[in-house]
């Protein structure tokens, strides 16, 4: 592949309207096989956020796949973005340079079938044609701006093996530009019908620009808080989901960085580690002691904690703030911790397109312990 080659990007599959039900294992009368790790094809997905910029590469692998090369850098593309309107110059580099290094392993493995998508940050952005045109000249890779809808069915779909028997459950992504949150019913086949999604303009980067002014941390934390509690409760009530809290009918979801720093403070972790957290129960009193330690904590011990990091630190108040105003809403026991998003999703998308039985309870079951996010 040359230098600025158009990467091969599959066409994005067809979006399920909230309502239609998805079957989360093994496709029905689909029987599932023995796939040679070593000459499946190659998958790759790329996820361009308001914070982060993403990339794994893998083959099925029997029912689950394995990532062979991973990338994660945060580039802070939608810096600025709510006040200005647009990406500015300094965002937009500094993802195409991530994007670039994407491409550059990506040429390591070619032939690899890619979906590249950009969320929030492009959503809201009025230069976003530009800016997609400029990283397909610059990088050859495609973006495909995802609509909310669709970004919260690649986290769902990358999320479902989670789940279990009880028949609701509330799934959430605290993203950089916005937090999905999404209201599910799961049958006891372990289909999963999706009743209403909301997408909120609230991530971390945006909340901690606009409540920059606000200058003591306690008081503005409560006010972010209070922000997203208030934009959460007319959903909660549409939906009734107090109703169903008593019976222990909710079951909870989180995925982001805020839930899994979250849960590797909590597990006490001398430094992060995946496996560790993905699928982890975290106590919601766990959740509370961890939210004031951080307030708590100072700027230099929050960057040179070895699960929050100096990139991360200063984002934190702004998640702690959304994760407690949905325990607030929906005040359970416990959360299952999920380290695994839209890339995921978007791989078990294209492996199955080809016809391989992907089960999400066995995707990334067999990922390479050894490679670095941050190459």
């Amino acid at each position: 592949m040359g230098e600025h080659a158009v990467l091969e990007v599959r066409e994005k599959p067809v979006l399920p309207k909230p309502g239609t039900t998805v079957h989360t294992g093994t496709p029905v009368g689909t029987s599932s096989r023995m796939i040679d790790c070593i000459t499946a094809p190659l998958y790759a997905a790329i996820d361009l956020g308001s914070s982060n910029c993403r990339l794994l590469v893998a083959r099925p692998c029997n029912d689950g796949f394995k990532v062979i090369d991973a990338f994660s850098r945060v580039v802070r593309l939608g810096e600025g973005v709510r006040e200005k309107g647009y990406l500015c110059e300094a965002a937009m580099d500094r993802a195409i340079d991530a994007l670039r290094v994407c491409a550059k392993k990506l040429r390591k493995h070619p032939g690899a079938s890619l979906r590249a998508v950009a969320t929030e940050a492009c959503r809201s952005a009025n230069n976003r044609d530009d800016f997609i045109q400029r990283v397909r000249d610059e990088t050859g890779i495609s973006l495909d701006i995802i609509n909310p809808d669709e970004e919260s069915r690649l986290a769902l779909q990358a999320c479902s093996a989670l789940l279990d028997e009880r028949p609701y459950a509330v799934v959430f992504d605290i993203g950089g530009g916005s937090t999905e949150i999404c209201w599910i019913k799961v049958d006891n086949t372990g289909k999963t019908q999706c009743i209403e999604t909301l997408s909120m303009p609230c991530g971390v980067l945006c909340l901690t620009e606009r409540y920059a002014s606000v200058e003591e941390r306690r008081q503005r934390f409560e006010a972010m808080r209070t922000e997203i509690r208030e934009r959460l409760e007319e959903f909660a009530s549409r939906n009734c989901c107090s109703d169903m809290l008593d019976d222990d009918k909710v079951q909870m979801v989180g995925t982001s960085g805020t839930v899994t720093t979250f849960c590797g403070i909590a597990l006490g972790l001398e430094r992060y580690e995946r496996h560790k957290v993905d699928g982890s129960d975290l106590r919601f009193d766990d959740a509370e002691r961890v939210t004031e330690l951080l307030l708590r904590m100072e700027s230099d011990k929050r960057k040179g904690h070895p699960c929050i990091g100096n990139q991360r630190a200063e984002l934190m108040d702004a998640g702690a703030a959304i994760f407690a105003a949905i325990r607030d809403i929906w005040p359970l026991a416990t959360l299952k911790v999920a380290d695994r998003g839209l890339r995921e999703g978007i791989l078990v998308d294209l492996m199955r397109a080809d016809g391989h039985a992907i089960d999400p309870c066995d995707a990334r079951r067999h990922t390479v312990s050894h490679i670095k996010a941050n190459s």
